[in-house]
């Protein structure tokens, strides 16, 4: 799911979105609550309507947003007492409170509000906050106003401690969610562990429930993900390479401001169906680059989101034809027979 944080995927219009294969895209509850407002949102008819994607969309909780971003904050049982960044008003965001501006923004999805431990952090605050988010997730189903429009997933949290993310994710499922995620990865920690995270952990959730990674979008952590049984990622690494003038191309990434692109007039990879690709050189792209244009992060944005899907696509295209261990063989660091 390409990241549309403020209702929009940055520097992409919905038809790139549609054009490069997008079928869902993920907005943020804490920013859009803070601009434009969730009740101008829903004065335009919902998500969808504002910013013109008529495709899935999800929502998150606004929990990870509020614990990462916000410097001045008090957790209580009842929710989280921010400040916010924007004009310094202090903001009480309850579980209630979160469901409440989901269900006005109108989104297919809904997350539940969570609390999301840093890393590293000691077990006892990992396993208060694991406990506290269950908790938490019992009061957006009662809050959530708009079932049978909107499916409100569960987070399992529990850091790097499989113990705790196995009997949350158990405690979820008792819960008969539309959905789960697993959360709380991604923030610090090594690749390793989050791997080992999600293989101890899917396996728990259930088979014909969508399950959701969530923030992660590299190639390497999405295959070992999907081999787990994870069906669902967002991530911003697509467009914000795209804006620093990066390139990704087949698994490997291009700085585009560097020297050997300047006159290079082949196609940034001619297998790509892209419009970028499809249209313009390497050169052109290192230039608008090197000039600081907007077009050019636009363009690689293009690609960028492009490529991830498409990859994403291949593995599916793979997993159906029994084909998933053999071609990724690489991403998932198994040996594959040569009679394979």
């Amino acid at each position: 799911m390409p990241v549309g944080t403020l209702a929009t995927v940055k520097t992409l219009t919905p038809e790139h979105l549609a054009a490069a294969g997008a079928q869902m895209v993920l907005a943020n509850t804490y920013h859009l609550h803070l601009q434009p407002g969730e009740s101008i949102v829903q004065g335009a008819g919902g998500l969808h309507q504002f910013m013109g994607w008529q495709g899935p969309m999800l929502t998150d909780s606004g929990g990870f947003q509020v614990f990462s971003l916000s410097q001045l904050r008090t957790i209580s049982e009842e929710g989280v007492i921010f400040r916010s960044p924007r004009d310094g008003r202090m903001i009480n965001l309850t579980p209630e409170r979160s469901i409440e501006i989901q269900n006005a923004l109108g989104a297919d999805v809904i997350m539940a509000f969570d609390e999301c431990p840093p890393y590293p952090a000691e077990r006892a605050a990992v396993e208060a906050a694991t406990e506290r988010t269950y908790r938490w997730l019992k009061r957006c189903v009662e809050a959530h106003r708009r079932p049978k429009e909107q499916a409100l997933f569960g987070i399992v949290q529990g850091g790097v401690y499989l113990d705790l993310r196995q009997a949350a994710a158990k405690s979820l499922v008792e819960l008969d969610l539309p959905g789960y995620a697993i959360g709380g990865v991604s923030v610090g920690e090594p690749p390793e562990l989050i791997h080992e995270i999600v293989r101890a952990t899917a396996p728990h959730l259930p088979l014909n429930k969508p399950r959701y990674l969530m923030g992660v979008g590299t190639y390497r952590e999405m295959v070992q993900a999907i081999a787990a049984g994870v069906d669902l990622f967002d991530c911003v690494i697509p467009t914000r390479l795209g804006r620093h003038g990066a390139a990704l191309v087949q698994g490997e990434r291009w700085n585009l401001k560097n020297a050997r692109f300047r006159e290079d007039f082949t196609s940034l990879d001619e297998s790509c169906p892209c419009y970028t690709c499809q249209t313009f050189s390497r050169a052109y792209l290192s230039h608008l680059i090197r000039a600081r244009e907007s077009l050019g992060y636009t363009l690689l944005s293009l690609h960028n989101v492009t490529e991830l899907i498409g990859f994403t696509q291949k593995i599916r295209a793979a997993i159906l034809s029994d084909r998933f261990t053999t071609e990724f063989a690489q991403w998932l660091d198994v040996s594959v027979p040569s009679s394979s």
